[in-house]
């Protein structure tokens, strides 16, 4: 019995532990857990719906832990690896908007000749670990997310293969119409904040924000309008020219 309630007890603490990290500035915000959906959620219901995958998804945000002494790898090395990557999508590929936060690199793959959205890569700032990015592109990208396609072994290797068809029912919200959710989101999850741009990938819309300059990223999805915010990078400090 005296075990028993040790574990009950191990387990509300790490519960309020948990919560409070999600209320910090640079997690998802506040009551809000890292990777929510705001909408009618993925499931059903209203109001803030939670996402399938937290912050803590695939070794980023919440889960992360380091040595003192631990150094992220070089903007070089990212985007080496990140290069390499990117082939899996396709021979005509390209990247863009290679941007730097405390977790991790992000990268925008890109058609090289259209330069059309395709899909949001990540290179873990110090493990050097290169996947697809959790959340709305695994969830709701329908070319190669699980939607349309899927990831095989993203994290170790493999490829990444195409969906073999695309939804046939028309998008809902146009890139105008998503920014203007974004940014009626903004309005209560950082008030003064606002959408200061974004990018077109299958199914869905990707958008930096900020009060200033740029203090994150968010999804809004083009079928349903849900916005999900990137808990899972940290702060953002900076773009790799």
């Amino acid at each position: 019995m005296l075990i028993g309630a040790g574990l009950l007890l191990f387990g509300l603490l790490g519960s309020v532990f948990a919560q409070s990290m999600m209320d910090q500035p640079g997690n998802a915000g506040a009551g809000q857990g890292n990777g929510q959906g705001y909408g009618q959620g993925m499931m059903g219901g209203n109001g803030v719906g939670g996402g399938m995958m937290g912050g803590g998804a695939m070794g980023s945000g919440m889960m992360s832990l380091y040595a003192p002494s631990s150094r992220p790898i070089s903007q070089d090395e990212a985007r080496r690896r990140a290069q390499g990557f990117v082939g899996r999508y396709g021979s005509q590929v390209k990247t863009r908007d290679f941007m730097v936060f405390a977790e991790n690199y992000y990268v925008q793959v890109v058609d090289a000749t259209t330069g059309a959205g395709l899909a949001e890569v990540l290179v873990d700032r110090y493990t050097g670990i290169v996947q697809p990015e959790p959340g709305p592109d695994m969830l709701w990208n329908t070319r190669f997310g699980m939607q349309g396609g899927q990831v095989d072994n993203g994290m170790m290797g493999g490829s990444v293969s195409q969906g073999r068809s695309v939804p046939s029912t028309p998008v809902r919200y146009t890139k105008v119409a998503a920014q203007k959710l974004a940014d009626t989101f903004l309005a209560g999850y950082l008030p003064g904040g606002k959408v200061i741009e974004g990018m077109t990938f299958p199914g869905y819309y990707t958008f930096d924000y900020g009060r200033k300059a740029i203090e994150g990223m968010l999804s809004v999805n083009a079928f349903t309008g849900e916005v999900w915010v990137h808990g899972w990078h940290g702060a953002y400090l900076g773009e790799v020219k």
